[in-house]
């Protein structure tokens, strides 16, 4: 189990990523996320990357004892209050993270099953999409697919708002206590809709739509907000809420950088208020 917080200590959030050298996602964008949220960060590399905003043009897999090396230090000695998941890119870190995980008891667990960049560049391995699919989700309290990582993870495809329900359905019966469908390329979905669901409860989370290319980094962000409001204590619904809130505003304050795809930015609040 993690060590108790020291008093006046802020939240400990653990991202277990890849390294983006582009700063528009991974690692960076987590990182990114826990400051501008005024929690402490802390890191588990995964997978280091050569990428920029048009692409990615080369991935080298962190060892998995040595990713496993990095999860124990961190839980061990300072304590996690959330963490979240990002790229895991093989069969055997996937299986390397997972035991820790559960070693360490992390149960406000966020995972973003990342499959591909934005770019549509491969960033799981398919021998590894059984492992996600067994030994990571079932350990999540919120899952955060889009609707390509659905069809990956279930068979099911996500084509309209509608398709959103039952896919929501079919990843709740693989384990995780909560699914959060990320409903914003679907073309029928002006209002930006999002569905949260327990297996019981439909919550729609809905936000502003931005006239953007500049949306690197958006899965990432919103899974790093989602687990910082759980370590403040906020309810899942709630936290979900405030998360997608907070990368909306991201969103709409795209930085321009590049000739591709440019980075959301998870300083937008503070910039507005400077």
């Amino acid at each position: 189990m993690s060590p108790a917080p020291a008093p006046g200590a802020p939240p400990r959030l653990l991202t277990i990523a890849g390294s983006d050298s582009g700063g528009g996602a991974g690692i960076q964008a987590d990182l990114k996320t826990f400051q501008e949220l005024d929690t402490f960060g802390m890191s588990v590399l995964t997978a280091l990357t050569a990428q920029n905003t048009v692409g990615v043009h080369g991935v080298h897999d962190v060892p998995p004892d040595f990713v496993r090396a990095q999860l124990d230090a961190v839980a061990s000695d300072i304590g996690v209050d959330a963490a979240k998941t990002g790229m895991l890119s093989s069969r055997a870190v996937i299986a390397a993270v997972a035991a820790g995980i559960a070693d360490h008891g992390l149960r406000r667990l966020v995972v973003d099953p990342v499959c591909a960049s934005k770019h549509g560049d491969p960033l799981l391995r398919p021998d590894a999409v059984d492992a996600l699919r067994d030994e990571i989700l079932p350990l999540a309290e919120v899952v955060t697919p889009n609707t390509g990582e659905v069809t990956v993870l279930t068979g099911l495809k996500v084509t309209t708002v509608e398709d959103m329900r039952p896919a929501a359905e079919a990843l709740c019966d693989l384990g995780p206590a909560w699914v959060l469908v990320k409903g914003g390329h679907l073309a029928d979905n002006p209002d930006a809709l999002d569905l949260l669901y327990d297996g019981r409860q439909a919550h729609w989370l809905s936000g502003a739509r931005s006239d953007t290319r500049d949306t690197h980094g958006t899965g990432c962000t919103l899974a790093a907000a989602l687990a910082v409001h759980r370590a403040r204590g906020l309810d899942v619904p709630a936290a979900a809420a405030a998360a997608k809130d907070f990368v909306t505003g991201a969103i709409r304050h795209g930085i321009r950088l590049g000739a591709g795809v440019g980075p959301v930015d998870q300083g937008w609040a503070r910039r507005a208020t400077t």
